[in-house]
């Protein structure tokens, strides 16, 4: 098969919200160690929409939009970032970052019942049995009873649950929306609306925004990687994605991340590994297969019409 210069950016595309996305769990996490967690997202946000603009004019790119494009991506802002990933940082106060993927893993299951439901889509088959061979394995991560016993670890799964379903119902809203046809533009202003709506947030609730000068040489570097890799490439990557192939497809990172998640936390924060959660991550990964998988969604002749 011919790899075409779409392909290879689908590809590279698949790569950064793969990986690069499940670095972010172990970069928020240590973010929430020092940062409150709304303040540290809107910071990292508003400070990637700033750099994307800066580019985006030295590139001699347009930001002129229309107003619909402003509403929808007011709108993606919000439901992506103010609370698709607001709340999984401030949840990443009380939960392991392996955890916290682990949950989210459980998102292509919610979009495709979303696209049955919104859209009338039919599941397929191995679909089906990928998303049932994923649930069991979150099953088992959350059956965990030294994990679930934790202070605060309950209301922490809670508030992932709804940034999940927030970030799926979004990822069918803008495959559909009004955006700006350039993906780095589009980026820029969701990251600006919403981490404009995530400052906001902090405001009200009064968060404290300890000044740059405390921070400590962990938390910096990990900010900085959060804003160029986490937010600029990955985010612009995902925002590509959803312009080519299918929401089901896409919301197969959240299978790979926690992978990535386990791993780093493991290492770098001494975070736990249990024989159930690394039977659960096989789960995750067989769903993967089984969702994904050209060969299989080829089996009901389906894929070229999906894609």
């Amino acid at each position: 098969m011919k790899l075409t210069k779409e392909r290879l950016y689908v590809l590279l595309s698949f790569f950064s919200i793969y990986v690069i996305w499940g670095s972010t769990y172990l970069l928020n996490k240590i973010l929430v160690s020092q940062i409150a967690p709304f303040y540290a997202a809107s910071i990292r946000f508003i400070t990637a929409s700033i750099l994307i603009f800066i580019i985006a004019k030295i590139l001699k790119i347009p930001l002129k939009i229309t107003k619909p494009q402003i509403r929808n991506t007011l709108i993606a802002g919000f439901l992506f970032l103010t609370i698709g990933n607001g709340l999984v940082v401030w949840a990443l106060k009380y939960v392991d970052s392996g955890f916290a993927a682990l949950e989210i893993s459980a998102q292509p299951l919610v979009v495709l019942i979303l696209l049955r439901l919104f859209e009338g889509k039919r599941i397929q088959p191995m679909s089906i049995l990928g998303v049932i061979i994923g649930c069991i394995g979150i099953y088992l991560l959350v059956s965990q009873r030294e994990m679930i016993g934790k202070e605060g670890m309950i209301t922490g799964m809670i508030m992932i649950f709804i940034c999940m379903l927030s970030w799926a119902y979004c990822s069918l809203f803008v495959a559909k929306a009004d955006l700006p046809s350039n993906f780095f533009v589009n980026t820029g202003y969701q990251m600006l609306f919403g981490g404009s709506m995530l400052l906001i947030a902090s405001f009200i609730i009064g968060e404290e925004r300890l000044p740059l000068s405390s921070w400590n040489t962990e938390v910096i570097n990990s900010m900085l990687m959060l804003i160029i890799f986490g937010s600029i490439v990955a985010f612009t990557a995902f925002n590509y994605l959803l312009s080519k192939v299918s929401p089901e497809k896409v919301a197969t990172s959240t299978y790979v991340n926690p992978i990535v998640a386990l791993i780093l936390g493991w290492y770098f924060l001494n975070e736990t590994i249990s024989l159930q959660s690394i039977i659960a991550a096989a789960l995750l990964l067989t769903g993967v297969y089984f969702i994904n998988t050209k060969k299989m969604l080829t089996l009901f002749k389906r894929f070229d019409k999906d894609t």
